[in-house]
């Protein structure tokens, strides 16, 4: 069974960082990854992306701020925040397209909470 369990959200006040992780358990074979997020009473939104070899991509308004990376080892993903601001506020979830057992799925973790203070 794949899962992927986020972490490192919080409360933080406007200009600081964060560091979200996303740990994938098992053993298999983790392709594309993302981060999504959802601010309240909005549709979720691709934040940024990054292929197994470590191409990026990111959404224009997180550009300079947000920085993607990975550990193919640890199977593990993480999104590097810094100079938070007040609307970045939302729930952050990490996506994946997992090969396991022959077959690639996409899976999603169960969120972290990121509340920026003005």
């Amino acid at each position: 069974q794949v899962q992927l369990v986020e972490s490192g959200g919080g409360l933080v006040q406007a200009g600081g960082s964060l560091r979200l992780s996303c740990a994938a358990s098992g053993t298999f074979f983790i392709m594309n990854m993302g981060w999504y997020r959802q601010a309240p009473g909005k549709q979720r939104e691709l934040v940024a992306t990054i292929t197994r070899t470590g191409s990026t991509n990111y959404v224009e308004s997180v550009k300079g701020r947000f920085t993607i990376s990975r550990d193919n080892a640890k199977n593990t993903g993480y999104l590097q925040i810094n100079s938070l601001k007040p609307e970045d506020t939302a729930v952050y979830y990490c996506n994946a397209d997992v090969s396991y057992g022959g077959v690639v799925r996409n899976y999603w973790g169960q969120g972290t909470q990121v509340t920026v203070s003005a």
